[in-house]
């Protein structure tokens, strides 16, 4: 779906049936919805096949070199706590970041595109959408992110869940998120969506809008600096500074 203009996208998102639904920005349209950790493997030539077992390992290697630099640790068997930890701190899991918020998702398309960006809605309810743990039965190892979703009911390869850990970090707050968490990460989850009737929608935001829904956003208060509460999420919030002033448009004339 083309959206032209700042006031079309309000609507859409504030109406049936995208109004309860899930969000995720990116700033170019024609990216698909790969996680990270597909990504990374597939650019370093790992094969399909090791591809789970990959994904489990790293999340053991972190969970062994974490402590130092945390003040609570969670518990061993606490996957999907672990896994938003990687991913908040930049490394590859299978999550997808989403946000309960249109306007958040809006910002995180809008903000650093330079053509045509995209925000993907997906129905939760429909798929399911969980608060994971906070405790999993004790066992020798963590459990793997497959184990993880059939213990919440999500079975089969076209299984996508959203939801997030049941003790959310400062980011999540702040951004509203949640999490698109695939079965199979040999896929971009927008094709396993795509099998499924009326659970994921692309909204392709034009570029033209961009100055006037930034602008609107910057209003609302959402910038990287109350995105992410902490030092990087304020030194992240002058790049739109540099465009945005008070006394006059730079953008122009």
């Amino acid at each position: 779906m083309i959206v032209e203009t700042w006031d079309e996208y309000l609507k859409l998102v504030s109406d049936h049936p995208l109004r309860e639904w899930a969000f995720r920005g990116q700033r170019d349209a024609a990216w698909r919805l790969w996680p990270t950790i597909s990504r990374e493997l597939g650019n370093r030539g790992v094969k399909n096949q090791f591809w789970p077992a990959q994904e489990h390992r790293i999340i053991r290697i972190f969970q062994r070199k974490a402590l130092h630099f945390l003040d609570k640790v969670p518990e061993v068997v606490d996957t999907p706590q672990w896994m938003a930890l990687i991913q908040h701190h930049g490394g590859p899991t299978r999550l997808l970041d989403f946000t309960w918020s249109p306007y958040v998702a809006a910002f995180f398309a809008l903000e650093s595109s330079v053509s045509d960006s995209a925000v993907w809605a997906v129905n939760a309810q429909k798929l399911g959408a969980y608060a994971y743990g906070p405790k999993f039965p004790a066992r020798s190892r963590p459990p793997s992110p497959q184990e993880v979703l059939r213990m919440v009911g999500m079975r089969g390869r076209d299984a996508v869940a959203i939801g997030e850990p049941y003790f959310k970090n400062r980011r999540v707050v702040a951004q509203s998120g949640t999490f698109a968490c695939p079965s199979d990460i040999t896929r971009p989850v927008d094709e396993i969506l795509s099998k499924k009737k009326g659970v994921v929608a692309k909204l392709v935001l034009r570029a033209k809008l961009r100055r006037r829904a930034l602008r609107e956003l910057y209003r609302m208060n959402i910038t990287y600096a109350t995105l992410f509460p902490d030092l990087d999420g304020l030194g992240r919030s002058l790049h739109f500074e540099l465009e945005n002033h008070w006394q006059f448009d730079p953008t122009e004339g």
